[in-house]
């Protein structure tokens, strides 16, 4: 996987770029000054992240995922995850038939939800989920793969399905590895 340059990186106009971004030359971003992404964090091949998003500390979106942050926004909480092909959508259009969709109508003849997302820290949402406007997927859940997450969650949790629902407690021994991993790093 090709990289973007640090004067790539810089040209786009982020927000806030921290340090060692990675981020995939194959990716498309837009909107970048109403991006900010924070030291250690990649994205992959094929991503598409728009609107205003902001992504902590080592955090990973893998190929194909979209992150629409639309006007509302989306954040990503240190050290969260975005397995292939996750969608996370800070807006949508109302699908009941009550008014017309999609971008080309003008606005007056649409109803949209715009509600923003939060990822939490150690969060990771397996390949092919969806996660809606409006929803926090709290701290230290796990989601597995094909999930819709249409509301917001515990903590600590697994979670799946259609609708997503709480299977079972996560285990934390993330939060103490999370301190091994600081304190080696910061050595």
């Amino acid at each position: 996987m090709a990289y973007l340059s640090s004067s790539e990186l810089k040209e786009l106009g982020f927000a806030y770029i921290g340090e060692n971004v990675k981020i995939s030359d194959k990716a498309s971003l837009y909107n970048c000054e109403q991006i900010s992404i924070d030291d250690n964090s990649r994205i992959d091949d094929f991503c598409v992240v728009s609107g205003k998003v902001k992504i902590g500390k080592y955090c990973h979106i893998t190929p194909y995922c979209l992150v629409a942050g639309g006007i509302k926004g989306i954040e990503m909480e240190d050290y969260a995850t975005l397995a292939y092909r996750v969608n996370v959508f800070a807006q949508t259009d109302d699908y009941s038939g009550g008014s017309m969709v999609n971008s080309l109508i003008p606005k007056k003849f649409k109803t949209e939800t715009f509600a923003k997302v939060t990822i939490g820290k150690h969060v990771i949402i397996g390949t092919g989920s969806t996660v809606m406007p409006g929803v926090t997927v709290s701290e230290g859940c796990s989601v597995g793969a094909m999930s819709l997450i249409t509301k917001t969650t515990s903590p600590w949790g697994i979670y799946a399905g259609i609708p997503a629902k709480r299977i079972k407690e996560r285990k934390r021994d993330i939060l103490n590895i999370e301190q091994e991993f600081l304190m080696e790093i910061n050595q």
